[in-house]
Formats: C-alpha cells, structure tokens, sequence
C-alpha cells in the first residue's frame, strides 16, 4: 500500500506539472513521477474527486482556478527563471512563514516551493505562504501540505496583485521570517522598484515585516528603473540572479552588503 505521504507528495508534483501544462496524460505523468500508469489513474481520479482537476480519456485538465490566468503565468518559467526559483526554493525552511508578492518570477518560485518533496505534511507543520497575488493563491491553495494566507484589498488586473487599507490592515497582523520580492527593476542607486505605486507600498510592507528579504530577479531588471521604489538596496539580504547579469552592475550590490547568488 502506498504510504499517505508519498501520495501527498505525488499530488503536489502533478499539480505542479498540472499548472505547467494545462494537462497531463497518463503516460506524461507516469515517466515524469516514475510511478505504474495504474497508480497515476489513481491519482488523477483522487485529484477529480477533490475537485483539484478534471479527469478525461487518458488524463486530467487544470481546473478553471488553477489555469483560467494569462498566458504568461499560465506557462512553465524560461530557463533563467526556472533557475532563480529552484534555487530559491532550496532557501526555504519548512517551518517558516514565507510572503511572496506577484509576477512571474515569484510564481515560478512558488511553484518550486510547491514541489518539494521534503516538506511536511503534517497540518501542525505546514509551510506558510502568504502572497497578495490572487494567481499564486489560487494555485498554492490546491496543495494539501500549504497553508495559504491571501491577503485583501483591491486587485490590479494587470498583475493579479492586491493592495489598498485592507492588504495593509492584514498585513500588520502577521509576522513573517522571509520575503521572497520580485522587482521590475533593481539597482545600488535606486534600490528595488516596480511600476505601481500601490503595489509598492504593500511590498514595502512585506518588507519592513520580514526577518530575511530575498530579491529575485533575471539580469534585464538590473541598472533598470522604474516608477515607485519598494526599499533602499540596504534592505535586501540576498539577491539571486540569472548568470548573465553585468557584473559591473552587480559590484555596487555587493558592496552594499547584498549577498548576491548568481544561478
């Protein structure tokens, strides 16, 4: 018989892929997770049942809240992005409370924590998420082995992300140990950045809340500006970044006291 973790565990990687993809065949899903074909049609039936996918001839489809997002959260991350959140990933402790705010950096990210095989599923030690992006809780919130805290307010279509009081008033209610931040733009100067003015705000909450802020980024955002600064370069701890960043942009960075991991 097959032990209630490893399934829970095989759920969240064909949720995962799910999320990916749109859909998945029996066999896709097979050779990805290394499991029988008949353990996979139990599997999908299960996910049916819970509502978490609909099943088909052969497969399963996202449901509408899992995959009714634009294209550009919809997909799987481009190389440089994937490598950013497999390594931030790895970064999380599972007994940490962890914010995310949006874009599809951290989304990738969520999706690498998400994946983990070595979480727990005890619901007395669950890995805490807590996002102001709508894509990113409705996609987490499907896991078993996550609590999800989506924060309140109004939502920007163009990001799926809240913000306004009421993502303010939630926020002042939680303690968070890291802040895993995705930037429109990021330099020594001008610190981390995004277009919004709104948005801004609420990630500069996030920050001023957490113990550990992680940027995380891809090297077209550096020596970049934009609109509304969310903090000083002072207040990041770690920068991870795609290796084709300039590292004569990233020298300042480091001289700031950012320690910058390069993926």
């Amino acid at each position: 018989m097959t032990a209630p973790t490893d399934r829970s565990q095989r759920w969240s990687r064909l949720l995962g892929l799910l999320a990916e993809s749109g859909r998945l065949t029996v066999e896709e899903a097979s050779a990805r997770l290394g499991v029988s074909a008949a353990t996979v049609r139990r599997d999908f039936t299960a996910l049916a049942d819970q509502q978490l996918a609909t099943r088909t001839h052969g497969g399963i489809v996202a449901t509408a809240v899992a995959y009714d997002l634009p294209a550009r959260y919809r997909g799987g991350a481009d190389d440089a992005k994937r490598r950013v959140a497999e390594h931030v990933a790895a970064l999380v402790d599972p007994a940490e409370v962890v914010a995310l705010n949006g874009g599809t950096t951290t989304t990738a990210v969520a999706r690498a924590i998400a994946s983990r095989t070595d979480l727990p599923t005890s619901a007395d030690h669950e890995l805490t998420i807590v996002t102001n992006a709508l894509n990113i809780a409705a996609e987490l919130v499907l896991r078993p082995h996550l609590r999800t805290i989506c924060l309140g307010g109004m939502a920007r279509r163009e990001s799926y992300e809240l913000h306004g009081p009421l993502a303010a008033l939630a926020l002042a209610e939680l303690r968070l140990d890291t802040v895993i931040l995705g930037v429109g733009a990021i330099s020594a100067e001008g610190g981390a950045q995004c277009r919004h003015l709104d948005e801004a705000g609420i990630n500069a909450e996030m920050v001023r809340r957490a113990r550990r802020v992680i940027a995380v980024a891809t090297a077209d955002k550096l020596d970049h500006t934009a609109l509304a600064r969310i903090c000083p370069i002072e207040s990041i701890d770690i920068l991870v970044i795609d290796r084709d960043a300039a590292p004569a942009a990233l020298t300042p960075i480091r001289d700031a006291g950012v320690e910058v991991r390069l993926v």
